[in-house]
């Protein structure tokens, strides 16, 4: 009996572990997302979308499929630094549902001072293809 209660609670520090390290790697992810974005990036930004037409950009404008789709409305959008701003995330919540998916919400803000400030928030999927964690679901408002 004994040695079923130690599996058990190894198999939960284990998950824990592995829970708090895909959470660490998420968070890692958008800060390098921010820095590409600050830096005028936007096809390293995209790096961390899943290159594929399943990608599905969500606003209030309506739905944005496919990562080409996305990458071409985010250049139309923003066609220059000045128009891209600075950026910041304010992550409020990670949640690894599964060893494989990931939900994140948190807020977004722009400073643009010639064309003014705009933000908002922001809900993403995250699926861990080969290792890898990439957005799937960008629902920004």
């Amino acid at each position: 009996m004994m040695g079923k209660i130690c599996l058990l609670f190894l198999l939960s520090f284990s998950s824990l572990a592995q829970t708090n390290s895909d959470e660490a790697s998420i968070r890692a992810i958008l800060a390098t997302q921010n820095k590409l974005w600050n830096q005028g990036d936007i096809s390293g930004f995209m790096a961390y979308y899943h290159h594929s037409t399943d990608l599905k950009f969500i606003s209030k404008n309506g739905i944005t499929q496919g990562w080409d789709a996305t990458l071409a409305r985010y250049q139309k959008s923003y066609p220059n630094q000045e128009a891209m701003g600075q950026l910041s995330f304010d992550i409020l919540e990670v949640d690894v549902t599964a060893s494989k998916t990931a939900w994140v919400i948190g807020k977004w803000n722009l400073v643009r001072p010639k064309l003014g400030d705009v933000g908002g928030h922001f809900t993403l999927l995250l699926k861990k293809i080969k290792g890898k964690w990439l957005i799937f679901r960008d629902h920004t408002s």
